[in-house]
């Protein structure tokens, strides 16, 4: 039997809908689904050390522990060592719950945070600073050094700057209370979504460092754009609830219902069929990749595969994990019903 679910129009006279149904991303995703064999040492220090770096306390203790980012890390770069599949696993549990505190930053705020953590990937060792975060990535980052090559540190720099100028914007937007057009959307979330230094991790877990020829070459990035826009189109689907419940507007479901006049379902459903376009997207262009010579193709083969695991390993974790779905992403995951969250007072 198909899922149901009751949900209206956006028209403001009817009654709000009480769920929706999640699009069947799963099945659309043919990819194999691979666990490194560190996964879960690695997974559980990386935890202990962002605990003691971030110096969380309850509530935000059981939260962290519900994420399961290092079983995320795992997933999505399943050939690392134990060594730099930790690098990856700090990074991750970093960012996650960066993206937590920037959720409570203003403008200002923000702008101090991408200070003192561009500084630390800057000069890992020898900056000094007193934020909690700028610490963490001098820990991290200084351990990256060691084997990162100078193409993917630069780009790991580089992104995660797009990252904190993005993330600004949207700081901007939440305190104005401005909901962005669609594309003006796509653009930032592109960035606020923190894919795109995940991709440069791609490189440095499988010791590669390929060259601005390639990286730059249109039909790695836009490989990169589809792995990235499915990452985070299908995040927004899968976060929606948690996020409507605290009034964030920063999804594209709020957009599409706002620019579009789209109910709930139709929105979803609008993104869902984004979602679906990315992976065709992805296999379109991974048929058209060029020929450097053999030892360069072989390093592109690894990356190309590096983002193939971040779409499938994404995928199933928004499952595994409890970030979005409490305790029943299984059952989830199986049935697609939402129900949706009652608000919380402003």
């Amino acid at each position: 039997m198909s899922p149901t679910a009751t949900y209206t129009t956006s028209c403001t006279s009817e009654p709000s809908p009480a769920g929706f149904i999640l699009p069947d991303l799963v099945s659309d995703c043919h990819y194999p689904l691979r666990l490194s064999p560190h996964c879960y040492n690695v997974a559980r220090a990386s935890e202990k050390w962002l605990l003691e770096g971030a110096r969380l306390v309850e509530p935000r203790v059981t939260k962290f522990m519900g994420l399961k980012a290092g079983e995320l890390t795992a997933a999505c770069y399943p050939d690392a060592d134990a060594f730099h599949l930790r690098v990856c696993s700090d990074f991750m549990n970093w960012l996650f719950n960066m993206d937590d505190w920037l959720d409570e930053f203003d403008v200002k705020d923000t702008w101090g945070m991408r200070e003192s953590c561009i500084n630390a990937f800057c000069d890992p060792i020898n900056f000094q600073t007193e934020k909690l975060g700028g610490k963490m990535s001098k820990s991290f980052f200084s351990r990256f050094i060691r084997t990162g090559g100078p193409g993917c540190t630069e780009r790991f720099i580089n992104t995660m700057d797009l990252f904190f100028i993005a993330v600004a914007k949207q700081a901007d937007d939440r305190a104005n209370g401005r909901v962005p057009d669609l594309e003006s959307y796509i653009t930032v979330r592109r960035d606020t979504s923190g894919c795109k230094p995940c991709f440069a991790l791609i490189e440095y877990a499988a010791h590669i460092d390929l060259p601005d020829e390639v990286m730059s070459h249109p039909v790695i990035m836009a490989m990169e754009e589809a792995t990235n826009d499915l990452v985070t189109w299908s995040n927004d689907i899968f976060s929606y609830n948690v996020e409507q419940s605290r009034h964030d507007t920063h999804n594209m479901i709020v957009v599409l219902m706002r620019e579009q006049g789209l109910d709930l379902q139709g929105a979803v459903d609008f993104v869902g069929a984004f979602c679906k376009g990315t992976i065709q997207r992805f296999e379109e262009n991974r048929a058209m990749l060029p020929s450097w010579d053999e030892e360069l193709d072989q390093q592109v083969a690894i990356y190309v595969e590096g983002l193939q695991n971040w779409i499938v390993g994404s995928l199933h974790w928004s499952f595994d994990s409890e970030r979005y779905f409490g305790k029943e992403g299984l059952q989830v995951k199986q049935q697609r019903i939402i129900k949706l969250l009652p608000k919380r007072p402003l």
